[in-house]
């Protein structure tokens, strides 16, 4: 399964976790996977201050800490990822779980 966590400091995001594998097909042909991870890339790759964060990426694991405010243009890429995770989410509950900590 693929787990989603995303935390928020006051109204604005400070880390967002993405772990895992779907397990909806062999690998190399899991469509879940797949989105989830093109999803990630995109909104990472959109970034305009991707060095503001620490971005580690591997392997079933995309993580990003935002240690202060973000951009504007950030908080939409960013709100953007998650309205589109939540979008998966809902089509597939038994291989995408998302954790929201406010």
């Amino acid at each position: 399964m693929v787990k989603v966590e995303i935390a928020y400091r006051g109204k604005g995001l400070s880390s967002l976790l993405i772990k895992g594998h779907a397990n909806t097909a062999p690998a190399g042909k899991d469509l879940v996977c797949a989105a989830v991870s093109a999803i990630a890339i995109g909104a990472l790759n959109a970034l305009e201050n991707v060095d503001d964060y620490e971005v580690e990426v591997d392997e079933g694991l995309v993580k990003v800490e935002i240690p202060g405010a973000l951009s504007e243009h950030d908080e939409t890429v960013f709100e953007t990822l998650i309205v589109q995770l939540k979008t998966i989410e809902v089509s597939y509950q038994e291989a995408i779980s998302i954790k929201e900590r406010k």
